[in-house]
């Protein structure tokens, strides 16, 4: 395994739980994007980082992941972790398989994405009820505005799909058997050290 584990894809698709389980399992640092992301979004403004922007969402996504690969990167160029085994496992939802190839040391960071590619937005909205919880900003949102969200998300999914194939990098479909793609996904890695 790498310095750095970079866990990516979309909403839902169990990003938090296996970064969660691998900063336990091995110990790295769990560092999730979403409360960086809102930081920026929120003291920065005039980085036009805005989650919520009133753009077409493919077009607001590819924008802050192009700010977020260069952003990652200097994460992992501080040094911060060189006396370290392991550095970061970050999940993240807003960075492109493009930004990832583009702005990361694939030298000392690996890539993994979750993703949801494989169902219709009801299915989807299905999974998203059940691994909703009170942690997650869509556990507060109406059901119209989640199921327009998972129209957006398996969109999302194929695009990132696409490049995955395209910059051959590894993806998982968490659509079908989550606990179980997860569970041996993480077996793996114990299984790679």
């Amino acid at each position: 395994m790498k310095k750095h584990i970079i866990i990516a894809g979309v909403p839902r698709a169990g990003k938090s739980t296996v970064s969660q389980m691998i900063a336990k399992q091995f110990g790295y640092q769990h560092i999730s994007m979403d409360s960086v992301i809102a930081g920026i979004e929120k003291v920065f403004p005039e980085t036009g980082i805005d989650t919520d922007a009133a753009v077409e969402p493919q077009t607001n996504l590819e924008y802050i992941s192009s700010k977020m690969g260069p952003f990652i990167r200097a994460m992992m160029d501080s040094g911060e972790y060189n006396e370290c085994d392991y550095g970061m496992v970050i999940d993240i939802y807003q960075l492109l398989p493009q930004d990832y190839i583009e702005y990361i040391d694939r030298e000392i960071c690996d890539i993994y994405y979750f993703i949801t590619s494989d169902v219709t937005p009801d299915e989807r909205f299905r999974i998203l009820k059940t691994y909703d919880t009170p942690n997650d900003y869509t556990y507060f949102h109406s059901d119209e505005d989640n199921y327009r969200d998972c129209i957006e998300i398996v969109d999302v999914s194929k695009m990132i799909k696409g490049q995955c194939i395209l910059y051959d990098i590894p993806y998982y479909e968490t659509a079908c058997n989550r606990e179980t793609v997860l569970r041996d996904f993480v077996s793996k890695l114990i299984g790679e050290v």
